[in-house]
C-alpha cells in the first residue's frame, strides 16, 4: 500500500513537472510597424562575443538592439551581408536594460543580412543573471 502511494505521488509530482516545463515562460513584445525580430542572444559572461545568423533574404534598411533584464556595454558590431560584405559601423555605447541602442543605418535601397558578429561587455556580476540582446531590422519598402 505504501509503495503504491509513494508510486502515485511520485507520477503526480513528474506530471506537475512536465506541465510546467510545457508552459511558455516567452513574454511578448511590441514590435514598432515596420520592424521586425531577425535574431537573439543570450549574453555570455564567460566569452563576450555572440554571433547570430538571419535565416531569410529580406533586404533591411537600419539595425537596432533592444537589451533585456540587465545592461550591456555594447563596443562593436560587424554585419555581414549576403554578397560578403562586411559593415563595422563605429560603436562604444552602454544599453541599459529594457532600452533600445540608437538606430544603425545599412542602406536607402536596402541590404540582405546573413550574420551579425557583436562583442560587448556584461555588466553586473552572474548571480544576478544574463541580459538577452534582441536584434531588430526595419524592412525595406520599395517605392512606388
Amino acid at each position: 500500500m505504501k509503495r503504491t502511494t509513494f508510486l502515485l505521488s511520485t507520477l503526480l509530482i513528474s506530471l506537475g513537472f512536465i506541465l510546467a516545463s510545457c508552459s511558455s515562460n516567452r513574454k511578448t513584445i511590441a514590435i514598432e510597424e515596420g520592424w521586425e525580430l531577425i535574431g537573439e542572444s543570450k549574453v555570455n559572461f564567460v566569452r563576450d562575443r555572440s554571433s547570430v545568423q538571419v535565416m531569410n533574404s529580406t533586404a533591411y534598411t537600419a539595425l537596432r538592439f533592444k537589451v533585456e533584464n540587465k545592461a550591456i556595454r555594447l563596443k562593436s558590431f560587424d554585419v555581414v551581408f549576403q554578397n560578403g560584405d562586411k559593415l563595422a559601423p563605429l560603436v562604444d555605447s552602454e544599453i541599459e536594460a529594457d532600452q533600445y541602442s540608437r538606430d544603425f543605418e545599412l542602406g536607402l535601397e536596402g541590404r540582405s543580412i546573413r550574420s551579425i558578429d557583436f562583442n560587448y561587455r556584461s555588466k553586473g556580476n552572474l548571480l544576478k543573471g544574463r541580459a538577452e540582446v534582441l536584434i531588430f531590422a526595419k524592412r525595406y519598402v520599395a517605392p512606388r
